[in-house]
Protein backbone atom coordinates (compact mmCIF):
# COMPACT_ATOMS: atom_id res chain seq x y z
CA UNK A 1 0.00 0.00 0.00
CA UNK A 2 3.00 2.08 0.49
CA UNK A 3 4.84 1.58 -2.19
CA UNK A 4 1.14 2.36 -4.19
CA UNK A 5 0.70 5.53 -2.86
CA UNK A 6 4.33 6.74 -3.87
CA UNK A 7 4.16 5.34 -7.33
CA UNK A 8 0.32 7.33 -7.92
CA UNK A 9 2.39 10.55 -7.20
CA UNK A 10 5.15 9.46 -9.07
CA UNK A 11 3.27 8.87 -12.12
CA UNK A 12 1.36 12.05 -10.86
CA UNK A 13 4.62 14.38 -11.34
CA UNK A 14 4.84 12.29 -14.78
CA UNK A 15 1.67 13.51 -16.00
CA UNK A 16 2.66 17.19 -15.24
CA UNK A 17 5.87 16.76 -16.85
CA UNK A 18 3.93 15.13 -19.86
CA UNK A 19 1.16 17.82 -20.04
CA UNK A 20 2.27 20.32 -22.45
CA UNK A 21 2.81 17.75 -25.05
CA UNK A 22 -0.90 17.90 -26.50
CA UNK A 23 -0.82 21.49 -25.59
CA UNK A 24 1.68 23.13 -27.88
CA UNK A 25 -0.71 24.86 -29.87
CA UNK A 26 -2.75 26.10 -27.55
CA UNK A 27 0.04 27.20 -26.09
CA UNK A 28 1.77 28.63 -28.79
CA UNK A 29 -1.65 30.85 -29.52
CA UNK A 30 -2.02 31.25 -25.33
CA UNK A 31 1.12 33.39 -24.94
CA UNK A 32 1.88 34.48 -28.31
CA UNK A 33 5.45 32.39 -28.50
CA UNK A 34 7.57 30.52 -31.34
CA UNK A 35 8.05 26.99 -32.15
CA UNK A 36 11.74 27.81 -30.46
CA UNK A 37 9.93 29.26 -27.39
CA UNK A 38 7.59 26.62 -26.85
CA UNK A 39 10.91 23.99 -26.89
CA UNK A 40 12.31 25.71 -24.15
CA UNK A 41 9.69 24.51 -21.91
CA UNK A 42 11.11 21.18 -22.42
CA UNK A 43 14.55 22.25 -22.35
CA UNK A 44 13.72 24.19 -18.88
CA UNK A 45 12.31 21.15 -17.19
CA UNK A 46 15.37 19.04 -18.36
CA UNK A 47 17.75 20.81 -16.38
CA UNK A 48 15.55 21.59 -13.35
CA UNK A 49 15.43 18.24 -13.16
CA UNK A 50 18.87 17.18 -13.83
CA UNK A 51 20.22 20.00 -11.79
CA UNK A 52 17.57 18.94 -8.65
CA UNK A 53 19.04 15.67 -8.54
CA UNK A 54 22.19 15.64 -6.41
CA UNK A 55 20.29 18.23 -3.68
CA UNK A 56 17.10 16.02 -3.58
CA UNK A 57 19.20 13.24 -2.75
CA UNK A 58 20.93 14.71 0.16
CA UNK A 59 17.77 15.69 1.45
CA UNK A 60 15.74 12.41 0.93
CA UNK A 61 18.83 11.06 3.34
CA UNK A 62 18.53 13.78 5.90
CA UNK A 63 14.67 14.16 5.96
CA UNK A 64 13.26 10.21 4.39
CA UNK A 65 10.86 9.98 1.77
CA UNK A 66 7.63 10.60 3.51
CA UNK A 67 8.87 14.68 4.25
CA UNK A 68 10.24 14.91 0.99
CA UNK A 69 7.38 13.76 -1.22
CA UNK A 70 5.09 15.88 0.80
CA UNK A 71 7.28 18.83 -0.59
CA UNK A 72 7.43 17.48 -4.10
CA UNK A 73 3.47 17.45 -4.39
CA UNK A 74 2.43 20.94 -2.96
CA UNK A 75 5.46 22.56 -5.19
CA UNK A 76 4.36 20.44 -8.07
CA UNK A 77 0.77 21.33 -7.62
CA UNK A 78 1.41 25.16 -6.91
CA UNK A 79 3.49 24.84 -10.85
CA UNK A 80 0.67 23.30 -12.44
CA UNK A 81 -2.14 25.78 -10.54
CA UNK A 82 0.17 28.65 -11.67
CA UNK A 83 0.49 27.42 -15.55
CA UNK A 84 -3.05 27.11 -15.42
CA UNK A 85 -3.47 31.16 -15.00
CA UNK A 86 -0.58 32.02 -16.47
CA UNK A 87 -0.93 34.31 -19.34
CA UNK A 88 2.12 35.41 -20.57
CA UNK A 89 5.23 33.15 -21.29
CA UNK A 90 7.57 34.61 -18.48
CA UNK A 91 4.53 33.77 -15.65
CA UNK A 92 4.50 30.03 -18.32
CA UNK A 93 8.28 29.85 -17.99
CA UNK A 94 8.42 30.30 -13.83
CA UNK A 95 5.40 28.27 -13.52
CA UNK A 96 7.27 25.31 -15.97
CA UNK A 97 9.99 25.53 -13.88
CA UNK A 98 8.54 24.71 -10.16
CA UNK A 99 6.44 21.77 -11.77
CA UNK A 100 10.59 20.63 -12.89
CA UNK A 101 11.25 21.29 -9.48
CA UNK A 102 8.59 19.36 -7.81
CA UNK A 103 8.85 16.20 -10.16
CA UNK A 104 13.06 16.13 -9.68
CA UNK A 105 11.93 15.28 -6.01
CA UNK A 106 9.40 12.21 -6.44
CA UNK A 107 11.35 9.57 -8.10
CA UNK A 108 14.58 8.94 -5.63
CA UNK A 109 12.05 9.44 -2.97
CA UNK A 110 10.03 6.64 -4.22
CA UNK A 111 12.51 3.89 -4.97
CA UNK A 112 14.32 5.06 -1.42
CA UNK A 113 10.55 3.56 -0.38
CA UNK A 114 11.39 0.48 -2.25
CA UNK A 115 14.77 -0.46 -0.62
CA UNK A 116 13.12 0.10 3.26
CA UNK A 117 9.74 -1.60 2.28
CA UNK A 118 10.83 -4.58 0.35
CA UNK A 119 13.06 -7.33 0.69
CA UNK A 120 16.57 -7.04 -1.00
CA UNK A 121 16.25 -9.50 -4.03
CA UNK A 122 13.05 -7.90 -4.69
CA UNK A 123 14.38 -4.61 -4.80
CA UNK A 124 15.15 -4.68 -8.00
CA UNK A 125 11.95 -5.94 -9.71
CA UNK A 126 10.03 -3.38 -7.93
CA UNK A 127 12.51 -0.33 -8.89
CA UNK A 128 11.57 -1.34 -12.44
CA UNK A 129 8.04 -1.68 -12.01
CA UNK A 130 8.31 1.70 -9.91
CA UNK A 131 9.65 3.65 -12.94
CA UNK A 132 7.66 1.71 -16.31
CA UNK A 133 4.01 2.36 -14.21
CA UNK A 134 4.87 5.91 -13.10
CA UNK A 135 5.12 6.37 -16.99
CA UNK A 136 1.30 5.97 -17.26
CA UNK A 137 1.43 9.60 -16.12
CA UNK A 138 2.13 10.08 -19.66
CA UNK A 139 -0.30 8.28 -21.06
CA UNK A 140 -2.84 10.35 -18.90
CA UNK A 141 -1.37 13.45 -19.97
CA UNK A 142 -2.29 12.05 -23.58
CA UNK A 143 -6.22 11.60 -24.71
CA UNK A 144 -7.76 12.46 -21.06
CA UNK A 145 -5.26 15.79 -21.62
CA UNK A 146 -6.30 16.75 -25.04
CA UNK A 147 -10.17 15.74 -23.66
CA UNK A 148 -10.27 17.95 -20.92
CA UNK A 149 -8.61 21.43 -22.88
CA UNK A 150 -11.20 20.86 -25.13
CA UNK A 151 -13.76 20.51 -23.20
CA UNK A 152 -13.56 22.81 -20.19
CA UNK A 153 -10.41 25.17 -21.42
CA UNK A 154 -6.99 25.80 -20.53
CA UNK A 155 -7.30 27.09 -16.73
CA UNK A 156 -9.92 24.52 -15.96
CA UNK A 157 -7.86 21.52 -17.02
CA UNK A 158 -4.47 22.05 -15.99
CA UNK A 159 -6.06 23.67 -12.55
CA UNK A 160 -7.73 19.99 -12.06
CA UNK A 161 -3.95 18.21 -12.31
CA UNK A 162 -3.27 20.65 -9.67
CA UNK A 163 -6.04 19.97 -7.52
CA UNK A 164 -5.55 15.78 -7.85
CA UNK A 165 -2.01 16.76 -6.38
CA UNK A 166 -3.78 18.04 -3.03
CA UNK A 167 -6.00 15.02 -2.71
CA UNK A 168 -2.85 12.66 -3.19
CA UNK A 169 -1.46 15.14 -0.73
CA UNK A 170 -3.72 14.17 1.99
CA UNK A 171 -3.59 10.37 1.07
CA UNK A 172 -0.16 10.73 1.46
CA UNK A 173 0.41 11.96 4.86
CA UNK A 174 -2.19 9.64 5.65
CA UNK A 175 -0.77 6.32 4.48
CA UNK A 176 3.29 6.97 3.59
CA UNK A 177 5.61 5.68 5.95
CA UNK A 178 9.56 6.16 5.57
CA UNK A 179 9.89 2.54 6.92
CA UNK A 180 7.85 -0.44 8.49
CA UNK A 181 8.86 0.92 11.86
CA UNK A 182 9.31 4.69 11.68
CA UNK A 183 6.78 7.21 10.26
CA UNK A 184 9.79 9.67 9.33
CA UNK A 185 13.43 8.46 9.34
CA UNK A 186 15.69 10.93 9.68
CA UNK A 187 19.23 11.11 9.01
CA UNK A 188 22.04 12.64 11.16
CA UNK A 189 22.01 16.61 11.08
CA UNK A 190 25.47 17.23 9.05
CA UNK A 191 26.78 20.46 7.89
CA UNK A 192 27.25 21.94 4.54
CA UNK A 193 31.04 19.98 4.88
CA UNK A 194 29.82 17.28 6.49
CA UNK A 195 27.33 16.50 3.44
CA UNK A 196 30.06 17.46 1.14
CA UNK A 197 32.29 14.76 1.98
CA UNK A 198 28.99 12.67 2.25
CA UNK A 199 28.17 13.57 -1.22
CA UNK A 200 32.43 12.87 -1.98
CA UNK A 201 32.19 9.50 -0.46
CA UNK A 202 29.19 8.40 -2.75
CA UNK A 203 31.05 9.60 -5.73
CA UNK A 204 34.09 8.11 -4.74
CA UNK A 205 32.44 4.45 -4.90
CA UNK A 206 33.36 3.11 -8.31
CA UNK A 207 30.12 1.44 -8.62
CA UNK A 208 28.28 4.87 -8.15
CA UNK A 209 30.19 6.25 -10.97
CA UNK A 210 30.05 2.88 -13.31
CA UNK A 211 25.55 3.22 -12.17
CA UNK A 212 25.89 7.15 -13.45
CA UNK A 213 27.55 5.54 -16.98
CA UNK A 214 25.06 2.95 -17.12
CA UNK A 215 22.32 5.83 -16.94
CA UNK A 216 23.74 8.14 -18.88
CA UNK A 217 24.42 5.51 -21.91
CA UNK A 218 21.00 4.29 -22.33
CA UNK A 219 18.08 6.06 -22.07
CA UNK A 220 18.80 9.08 -24.29
CA UNK A 221 17.79 7.25 -27.27
CA UNK A 222 14.01 6.95 -26.53
CA UNK A 223 14.09 10.24 -24.99
CA UNK A 224 15.15 11.79 -28.29
CA UNK A 225 12.37 9.96 -30.11
CA UNK A 226 9.88 10.28 -27.50
CA UNK A 227 10.13 13.50 -26.31
CA UNK A 228 11.04 15.56 -29.51
CA UNK A 229 12.77 14.36 -32.61
CA UNK A 230 11.23 10.96 -33.26
CA UNK A 231 7.54 12.43 -34.86
CA UNK A 232 9.11 14.66 -37.25
CA UNK A 233 12.27 12.01 -38.03
CA UNK A 234 9.85 9.38 -38.67
CA UNK A 235 7.48 12.08 -41.00
CA UNK A 236 10.07 14.03 -42.47
CA UNK A 237 12.80 11.64 -42.69
CA UNK A 238 11.30 8.29 -43.45
CA UNK A 239 8.50 9.71 -45.14
CA UNK A 240 5.78 7.89 -42.62
CA UNK A 241 2.33 8.93 -41.97
CA UNK A 242 1.30 11.04 -38.93
CA UNK A 243 -1.39 8.02 -37.90
CA UNK A 244 1.73 5.77 -38.49
CA UNK A 245 4.37 7.67 -36.76
CA UNK A 246 2.01 8.48 -34.15
CA UNK A 247 1.53 4.42 -33.50
CA UNK A 248 5.22 3.92 -33.32
CA UNK A 249 6.05 6.52 -30.72
CA UNK A 250 3.05 4.87 -28.93
CA UNK A 251 5.04 1.30 -29.14
CA UNK A 252 7.77 3.04 -27.87
CA UNK A 253 5.96 3.99 -24.57
CA UNK A 254 4.60 0.26 -24.11
CA UNK A 255 7.61 -2.03 -24.66
CA UNK A 256 8.48 -0.28 -21.45
CA UNK A 257 5.47 -2.76 -19.55
CA UNK A 258 7.58 -5.70 -21.27
CA UNK A 259 11.35 -4.34 -20.37
CA UNK A 260 11.07 -3.83 -16.70
CA UNK A 261 9.69 -6.56 -15.26
CA UNK A 262 12.33 -8.77 -17.24
CA UNK A 263 14.95 -6.67 -16.64
CA UNK A 264 14.17 -6.23 -13.16
CA UNK A 265 13.67 -10.15 -12.80
CA UNK A 266 17.16 -10.64 -14.95
CA UNK A 267 19.13 -8.37 -12.69
CA UNK A 268 17.62 -10.34 -9.89
CA UNK A 269 18.66 -13.14 -10.96
CA UNK A 270 22.57 -12.36 -12.21
CA UNK A 271 23.37 -9.38 -10.25
CA UNK A 272 27.12 -9.87 -11.28
CA UNK A 273 26.44 -9.19 -14.96
CA UNK A 274 24.38 -5.63 -15.09
CA UNK A 275 27.18 -3.69 -16.68
CA UNK A 276 27.03 -6.65 -19.22
CA UNK A 277 23.14 -5.75 -19.28
CA UNK A 278 23.85 -2.27 -19.88
CA UNK A 279 26.33 -2.85 -22.70
CA UNK A 280 24.03 -5.32 -24.63
CA UNK A 281 21.48 -2.77 -24.61
CA UNK A 282 23.72 -0.08 -25.95
CA UNK A 283 24.98 -2.10 -28.84
CA UNK A 284 21.62 -3.11 -30.10
CA UNK A 285 20.92 -0.11 -29.98
CA UNK A 286 23.53 1.44 -31.51
CA UNK A 287 23.22 -1.05 -34.35
CA UNK A 288 19.52 -1.06 -35.27
CA UNK A 289 20.13 2.94 -36.04
CA UNK A 290 22.93 2.45 -38.00
CA UNK A 291 20.90 0.00 -40.18
CA UNK A 292 18.09 2.32 -40.33
CA UNK A 293 20.05 5.62 -40.96
CA UNK A 294 22.46 3.58 -43.32
CA UNK A 295 19.75 2.60 -45.23
CA UNK A 296 19.29 3.43 -49.09
CA UNK A 297 16.11 5.49 -49.30
CA UNK A 298 13.16 5.11 -46.67
CA UNK A 299 13.80 2.31 -44.40
CA UNK A 300 11.05 -0.20 -44.39
CA UNK A 301 8.44 -0.83 -41.78
CA UNK A 302 9.50 -3.66 -40.37
CA UNK A 303 12.69 -2.28 -39.66
CA UNK A 304 11.47 0.99 -38.12
CA UNK A 305 9.30 -1.43 -35.82
CA UNK A 306 13.06 -3.28 -34.88
CA UNK A 307 14.35 0.11 -34.09
CA UNK A 308 11.24 1.21 -31.99
CA UNK A 309 11.31 -2.09 -30.09
CA UNK A 310 15.24 -2.06 -29.96
CA UNK A 311 14.97 1.65 -28.64
CA UNK A 312 12.32 1.12 -26.37
CA UNK A 313 14.83 -0.67 -23.74
CA UNK A 314 16.86 2.00 -22.92
CA UNK A 315 14.79 3.45 -20.53
CA UNK A 316 14.33 0.32 -18.62
CA UNK A 317 17.68 -0.43 -18.67
CA UNK A 318 18.65 2.98 -17.08
CA UNK A 319 17.25 1.80 -13.94
CA UNK A 320 20.01 -1.20 -14.02
CA UNK A 321 22.58 1.78 -13.29
CA UNK A 322 20.14 2.60 -9.95
CA UNK A 323 20.27 -1.18 -8.41
CA UNK A 324 24.66 -0.49 -9.09
CA UNK A 325 24.67 2.20 -6.77
CA UNK A 326 22.26 0.32 -4.21
CA UNK A 327 24.79 -2.19 -3.98
CA UNK A 328 27.70 -0.06 -3.84
CA UNK A 329 26.96 2.05 -1.17
CA UNK A 330 25.69 2.07 2.75
CA UNK A 331 21.67 2.38 3.68
CA UNK A 332 22.61 6.08 4.51
CA UNK A 333 23.89 7.27 1.51
CA UNK A 334 21.54 5.62 -1.44
CA UNK A 335 19.41 8.24 -1.59
CA UNK A 336 22.55 11.07 -2.67
CA UNK A 337 23.69 7.98 -4.99
CA UNK A 338 20.70 7.71 -6.42
CA UNK A 339 20.44 11.12 -7.39
CA UNK A 340 23.93 11.64 -8.65
CA UNK A 341 23.50 8.88 -11.07
CA UNK A 342 19.76 10.39 -12.12
CA UNK A 343 22.00 13.43 -13.56
CA UNK A 344 23.46 11.06 -15.88
CA UNK A 345 20.93 10.24 -17.86
CA UNK A 346 18.75 13.86 -17.88
CA UNK A 347 22.47 15.11 -18.97
CA UNK A 348 22.94 12.50 -22.04
CA UNK A 349 19.11 13.29 -22.87
CA UNK A 350 19.45 16.80 -23.08
CA UNK A 351 22.68 17.38 -24.83
CA UNK A 352 21.02 14.52 -27.43
CA UNK A 353 18.22 16.74 -28.47
CA UNK A 354 19.90 19.95 -28.34
CA UNK A 355 22.71 18.38 -30.41
CA UNK A 356 20.20 16.91 -32.93
CA UNK A 357 18.61 20.54 -32.78
CA UNK A 358 22.09 22.14 -33.70
CA UNK A 359 23.17 19.84 -36.36
CA UNK A 360 19.86 20.16 -38.45
CA UNK A 361 19.78 23.80 -38.12
CA UNK A 362 23.32 24.07 -39.71
CA UNK A 363 22.38 21.54 -42.44
CA UNK A 364 18.97 22.97 -42.94
CA UNK A 365 19.72 27.00 -42.72
CA UNK A 366 17.14 28.97 -43.12
CA UNK A 367 14.36 26.28 -42.60
CA UNK A 368 11.03 26.56 -41.76
CA UNK A 369 10.62 23.14 -39.88
CA UNK A 370 10.70 21.43 -42.58
CA UNK A 371 14.14 19.09 -42.67
CA UNK A 372 15.57 17.00 -45.36
CA UNK A 373 16.37 13.69 -44.95
CA UNK A 374 19.91 13.54 -45.28
CA UNK A 375 20.20 16.44 -42.69
CA UNK A 376 18.02 14.14 -40.18
CA UNK A 377 20.33 10.94 -40.63
CA UNK A 378 23.50 13.23 -40.10
CA UNK A 379 21.64 14.52 -36.96
CA UNK A 380 20.22 11.71 -35.36
CA UNK A 381 24.15 10.73 -35.43
CA UNK A 382 25.14 12.03 -32.74
CA UNK A 383 24.03 9.91 -30.62
CA UNK A 384 27.15 7.84 -31.35
CA UNK A 385 29.52 10.19 -30.01
CA UNK A 386 27.27 9.70 -26.43
CA UNK A 387 27.02 6.10 -26.71
CA UNK A 388 31.02 6.28 -27.33
CA UNK A 389 31.73 7.84 -24.61
CA UNK A 390 29.33 6.12 -22.40
CA UNK A 391 30.68 2.75 -23.23
CA UNK A 392 34.50 3.58 -22.37
CA UNK A 393 33.18 4.74 -19.37
CA UNK A 394 31.52 1.64 -18.62
CA UNK A 395 34.14 -0.45 -19.40
CA UNK A 396 36.65 1.63 -17.38
CA UNK A 397 34.66 1.40 -14.12
CA UNK A 398 33.58 -2.14 -14.30
CA UNK A 399 37.73 -3.07 -14.43
CA UNK A 400 37.89 -0.94 -11.40
CA UNK A 401 35.10 -2.74 -9.60
CA UNK A 402 36.87 -5.98 -10.37
CA UNK A 403 40.32 -4.88 -9.40
CA UNK A 404 39.32 -3.66 -6.05
CA UNK A 405 37.11 -6.64 -5.38
CA UNK A 406 39.71 -9.02 -6.20
CA UNK A 407 42.47 -7.44 -4.43
CA UNK A 408 39.98 -7.57 -0.96
CA UNK A 409 39.94 -11.13 -1.93
CA UNK A 410 43.27 -12.03 -1.93
CA UNK A 411 43.94 -10.03 0.91
CA UNK A 412 41.58 -11.79 2.94
CA UNK A 413 39.22 -9.23 4.32
CA UNK A 414 35.70 -9.14 4.87
CA UNK A 415 33.32 -8.83 1.47
CA UNK A 416 33.54 -5.39 0.30
CA UNK A 417 29.57 -4.28 0.89
CA UNK A 418 29.74 -0.75 -0.29
CA UNK A 419 31.18 -2.51 -3.62
CA UNK A 420 28.99 -5.68 -4.31
CA UNK A 421 26.11 -7.79 -2.38
CA UNK A 422 28.47 -10.75 -2.04
CA UNK A 423 32.19 -11.77 -3.02
CA UNK A 424 32.12 -11.38 -6.26
CA UNK A 425 32.71 -8.22 -8.53
CA UNK A 426 29.15 -6.47 -8.78
CA UNK A 427 29.65 -5.07 -12.24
Amino acid sequence: MVWGVGLVVYALAVFHRSSLAVAGLAATERFDISASQLASFTMLQLLVYASMQIPVGLMVDRYGSRTVLTAAVAVVSTGQAAFAFAGDYPTALVARALVGVGDAMTFICVLRLVTSWFPARQVPLVSQLTGNLGQLGALGAAAPMTWALGQFGWTRAYLAGAVAGLVMLVVLRLVLHDSPTQAHLRGVPMSARALARSLAASWEQPGTRLGLWIHFSTPFSPALLGLLWGFPFLVSAEHRSEATAGALISLLFLTNLFYGPFFGWLVGRHPWHRSTLGLVIVGAMASVWASVLLWPGDAPLGLLVLLILVTGAGGPGSMVGFDVARTSNPDHRTASASGIINVGGFTSSLLVIVGVGIVLDALSPGSDGSYPPEAFRWAMAVQYVLWGLGTVQILRYRRRIRSLTTREQVAGGSSMVEISPGPRPSA
